[in-house]
């Protein structure tokens, strides 16, 4: 467990859960938070069991009663369910908190602790999951945040294109699902087989293609990890089973070189009154030039994102944080730094910092 020395005056016991993906949690007591990590993926029962324990042990041994449980957005969420009884229990306030929220305010959290409170800055969140206010999956989003009389205000400014995941959560762990959709968008069915025949028969494609032209049981998502994950396998470094959750990502970013120079399509969407960081010309790119130097091209389209995302606030003389699993990503995280964005170093970047971010989005508003 980390102990960590805030500068927040609160005087209440606060409680944070964090996410499901990647177990921790934090408690807030006399201006300290702890914060425990290293439970794992908590849809596994005995990482969950662990962490459950873990957090129960931890209240009983130091006599704790809280009065704030702070959780995730997501209403499926094991960590949400558990938070639900804790605060019934405990006659706790409950308090949803959005998960990139969470995310940047891990590495703004992280930041106060050697520098002074900033007034005005900006958040890049960018991941695989998170639950939005639109009940869409979010995953690649910017927000301003400003500090007005002592209150936070969130705006959210931007977000890479939404695109589907055919057949929903099954999409995150056949990546090929994603590229039908995303093909989609300015190839013909005939075209998008030619490209992904190597993962589905011609039934099983046309099922997903149907499955896709009605919109049956498929989410709209903005998600960075769902469009790389695609790009992952539509280069070949991926079939369409990975072993491991982050596998598409990690071998997209293992077999990376020298970018080719493209840049970003960002348009303005009037409805929404946000910035969208348009993901298909990158895979327009890629079937035009699937011929070129592939690790190029990997390397190409992961800069791709992190010039869309800079772009977007650059012009702006203001702090920068960047979060999320994302921010492990190297070529990402090195191009924003050097453009003067901050990232955490001390707290985990991915799920297993959400608890952290918490505290500090909590206790700044």
């Amino acid at each position: 467990m980390q102990i960590f020395k805030t500068r927040f005056n609160n005087k209440k016991v606060i409680l944070a859960l964090g996410a499901d993906s990647a177990g921790g949690f934090s408690i807030f007591q006399n201006g300290q938070v702890y914060y425990q990590t290293g439970f794992g993926d908590l849809l596994d029962d005995n990482n969950f069991a662990k962490y459950s324990n873990s957090i129960t042990a931890y209240l009983r041994k130091n006599k704790l009663k809280f009065e704030v449980v702070l959780i995730d957005l997501h209403p499926l969420f094991r960590t949400v369910e558990l938070g639900e009884k804790l605060a019934k229990k405990y006659q706790a306030k409950l308090v949803k908190i959005q998960h990139h929220l969470a995310h940047i305010f891990s590495a703004y959290g992280e930041h106060l602790l050697s520098h002074k409170q900033e007034k005005d800055f900006y958040g890049i969140a960018c991941d695989g999951t998170g639950f939005g206010w639109d009940e869409r999956i979010w995953g690649g989003e910017v927000f301003r945040f400003q500090i007005k009389n002592s209150k936070l205000q969130t705006k959210r400014i931007a977000r890479l294109e939404n695109q589907i995941l055919v057949g929903g959560e099954i999409a995150v762990l056949e990546p090929a699902r994603v590229l039908i959709s995303i093909l989609n968008n300015f190839l013909n069915e005939n075209e998008i087989f030619e490209v992904i025949k190597k993962y589905y028969s011609s039934n099983e494609f046309k099922l997903l293609y149907n499955q896709l032209y009605e919109r049956f049981n498929c989410i709209e998502t903005s998600s960075t990890g769902r469009v790389l994950d695609a790009i992952s396998v539509l280069l070949g470094f991926i079939g369409n089973k990975s072993s491991f959750k982050h596998e598409p990502i990690k071998q997209l970013e293992k077999n990376s070189t020298l970018p080719f120079n493209i840049e970003s399509e960002i348009i303005f969407d009037q409805d929404e009154e946000l910035y969208i960081i348009n993901t298909t010309p990158m895979f327009r790119y890629l079937i035009k030039n699937i011929n070129k130097d592939k690790k190029r091209l990997a390397a190409t389209m992961q800069l791709y994102l992190a010039k869309g995302f800079s772009r977007v606030v650059e012009n702006d003389n203001k702090k920068i944080f960047f979060a999320g699993g994302m921010a492990n990503n190297e070529i990402m995280s090195e191009y924003l730094l050097n453009k003067g964005v901050i990232i955490n170093e001390q707290i985990a970047r991915g799920d297993e910092g959400l608890s952290w971010g918490q505290i500090n989005y909590y206790l700044l508003n």
